[in-house]
């Protein structure tokens, strides 16, 4: 399995992580997610533009990196 660490600025809220949180455990090949207020540990098989791309969709006004 893969790891991937994704880096966050402006989360606040934990309904945004929540919402983080569902989006990419929604990814197909995404086997596990811990999220916090700072960042994401994504355990599978998607790519890391794939994981951005799900953040930023959210329309949730946070940098991704």
């Amino acid at each position: 399995m893969a790891y991937q660490s994704l880096t966050f600025q402006g989360v606040t809220t934990t309904d945004q992580v929540n919402k983080i949180t569902t989006a990419l455990m929604m990814l197909d090949g995404v086997d596990s997610a811990e999220v916090g207020r700072y960042g994401a540990e994504v355990e599978g098989r998607t790519k890391r533009e794939t994981l951005i791309k799900a953040v930023e969709k959210l329309n949730l006004g946070i940098k991704v990196s």
